[in-house]
């Protein structure tokens, strides 16, 4: 339902032999209104409404688990999809508005190893209504509009490419939901491809890049993809989606204990960077008991900041939220799938 755009629902339209304008109509009740359900649809005629049904299904997000951190306010929600998976989100409240960070697969196969995510694999991609319900669901729940959407959740983005591409222009659609493509960041770990092909598709989204260490030897350790491309054919990638969209880059960087926290790392990441029109995000990591890592300290922390801005690195340290609530990509689904009551039903909705 929410997948479509408006040719498509023009097309879809006339072969109900209906007037082309009606689908204009639905485009916006189901994006710039949100509803969930045809009948809400008032302005359509009730005959329309009900050729839709026949030929429609809505499939709803099912919140399954939600937790609110007792510290900052952040919601983290649990989800159901029609076939069974679950995914996560995060709704976060900042001064400016309200944030929400969706997933793009459920589950994820790029292997990095500070990330509860993959830990299961990848089970499949998320469709761009999918997607859109995480938007769509959260805001209705919270009553408030989403001024700010990070596609930053389970799973790869540039390995969900053409489903993503489609959200981001059904999200920022003028007719509908109308979000400011400024206000939309993707983050990537890396598919050089992909971004190449991103940089070409006209978008003013926001490209975060997971990077996580000063040079290749230490980034193949966390991050698999640094085995198919190396850090000098990411960055050449990263300057390209610069010179054709203008927009700056953010580098998302995981301080771990004794690795990737000193200060000659700083350097060689100062190094690397110098030459770019960039934002590092320092983000003190969320450890997985799988990962083995461990959190830099405070002091590291903010010696690794302040090596940065003194070689002229634009950098903030990310602002830890929803920490008691496993905020962190992929854990609060990995302890729902493992929980006794998931395995219950699991087995009672085994064939026989």
């Amino acid at each position: 339902m929410r997948s479509l755009d408006v040719d498509q629902w023009r097309e879809e339209i006339e072969k109900m032999g209906e007037k082309s304008f009606r689908a204009m109509q639905i485009f916006e009740w189901v994006h710039k209104k949100q509803v969930e359900s045809f009948e809400e649809m008032t302005s359509v005629s009730k005959t329309l409404r009900e050729k839709l049904k026949e030929k429609y299904e809505w499939f709803p997000l099912k919140a399954i688990f939600v937790m609110k951190s007792q510290i900052d306010g952040t919601k983290k929600y649990v989800w159901e999809l029609a076939d069974g998976h679950f995914i996560e989100s995060v709704w976060m409240k900042y001064h400016y508005g309200n944030s929400v960070c969706i997933s793009s697969q459920v589950g994820c196969r790029m292997g990095c190893t500070f990330c509860a995510s993959t830990l299961d694999g990848l089970g499949r991609s998320l469709t761009a209504s999918e997607m859109l319900g995480q938007v769509y669901t959260m805001a209705k729940m919270n009553g408030e509009r989403v001024s700010n959407v990070v596609v930053m959740g389970m799973g790869e983005p540039l390995d969900n490419y053409n489903e993503l591409v489609h959200f981001i222009r059904l999200l920022s659609h003028e007719k509908g939901n109308h979000l400011s493509q400024r206000n939309i960041t993707v983050s990537t770990c890396g598919i050089v491809p992909k971004i190449y092909e991103l940089a070409e598709e006209g978008f003013q989204i926001t490209l975060a890049i997971s990077l996580h260490a000063p040079n290749d030897e230490k980034r193949k350790k966390l991050m698999p993809i640094g085995e198919k491309y190396s850090i000098k054919e990411l960055l050449l990638a990263c300057n390209y989606y610069f010179k054709k969209t203008g927009r700056r880059l953010t580098f998302e960087y995981s301080l771990i204990e004794g690795f990737n926290d000193r200060q000659e790392d700083a350097r060689q990441l100062s190094e690397l960077l110098k030459n770019l029109c960039c934002h590092v995000n320092l983000i003190p990591i969320n450890p997985i008991k799988e990962g083995g890592f461990v959190e830099s300290r405070k002091k590291d922390i903010l010696n690794f900041q302040n090596s940065l801005e003194k070689n002229s690195i634009n950098v903030t340290i990310r602002r830890e939220i929803g920490r008691d609530i496993q905020a962190s990509c992929g854990q609060l689904r990995r302890h729902v799938n493992q929980s006794p009551m998931h395995k219950e039903r699991e087995r009672n909705d085994a064939p026989c």
